[in-house]
């Protein structure tokens, strides 16, 4: 013991509890609940067997069954659907602000931090925002697309299973906007200005630095942006509560929602954590993915 102590006052053994203290702590708070997670997915839960780890074993019966399910391809539609353009309109409007910003005009940087309201605003809070925005009969947008003609009457977007998903889309897009401006913002701040100079004594445009110069010079930031764009999109759970709470007839619900549904709606947890491994396998292709991505510029 005495041994220990003074490995730890002397230096060499404090490199070690420097790395070993939080890998515990992910390990007790993150791994343990994931692992019994996928324990669960392999086995038959009810209410009265939650507080046990010894529950009779069912394989892929809950794989089974839960794809039996007509619903299921549906939500996974619709997940599909979230997450593809949520992560392109982040993207793409990030992107353009990123490059709006790198112009640097007066008062760039104040407007900036304007956007970045969005982001630190807690989902329910956003969610609250949007239904009033959303609403049928007073909501902004109605007022402003029957203003200028677009539309002749009222849109329900929550409560019409043709615009329900994509109200929560709409939400998620401008919650999430300023964090890919920033990302990108700094993607952007990294790229040599020498080289856009050379390119202009070249004749090179604007659109030929853009695609030459631009997107090969971000292609790592571009991944890691698109990846975290991706496990946070599938983490998003405020807003289907706060906006249309799954419905109506599972036309908005998700699989992170489902999930939640399934186990403290529907009190069936078997089916609740196989819907969230399927998730985790997702979330770790693309955490795979966001390594890949930044492995370079860590290596410098």
């Amino acid at each position: 013991m005495k041994r220990i102590l003074s490995s730890l006052t002397d230096g060499r053994g404090f490199d070690i509890t420097l790395v070993a203290v939080p890998l515990a702590f992910l390990f007790l708070l993150s791994g343990l609940p994931l692992l019994y997670n996928v324990l669960m997915s392999f086995q038959e839960v009810d209410m009265f067997s939650m507080g046990q780890l010894a529950r009779p074993f069912v394989g892929f019966r809950n794989y089974v069954d839960l794809f039996s399910q007509p619903e299921t391809f549906g939500i996974l539609l619709n997940t599909a659907i979230f997450v593809l353009a949520s992560i392109a309109g982040q993207f793409v409007l990030g992107f353009g602000l990123a490059l709006f910003f790198g112009t640097q005009f007066p008062g760039a940087s104040w407007l900036r931090g304007l956007f970045l309201v969005s982001w630190v605003m807690p989902g329910l809070v956003v969610g609250a925002i949007w239904n009033w925005i959303l609403s049928g009969d007073y909501g902004v947008l109605n007022f402003l697309l029957t203003a200028t003609g677009i539309t002749d009457g009222n849109i329900y977007w929550r409560s019409d299973p043709s615009y329900s998903l994509w109200a929560v889309i709409l939400a998620n897009i401008w919650l999430g906007t300023s964090f890919n401006m920033i990302l990108l913002s700094v993607g952007l701040s990294s790229i040599p200005r020498d080289l856009y100079e050379a390119s202009e004594l070249d004749g090179a445009n604007v659109f030929q630095r853009f695609w030459t110069i631009t997107l090969p010079m971000m292609r790592s930031t571009i991944g890691a942006v698109v990846a975290l764009g991706l496990i946070f999109t599938l983490q998003q759970f405020d807003l289907f509560a706060a906006i249309t709470d799954g419905g109506p007839n599972n036309s908005s619900n998700v699989a992170q929602y489902w999930a939640w549904d399934l186990s403290f709606r529907q009190y069936d947890f078997a089916k609740g954590a196989t819907v969230s491994v399927i998730m985790i396998v997702f979330v770790m292709f693309a955490s795979l993915v966001y390594v890949r991505s930044t492995r370079h510029e860590v290596r410098g």
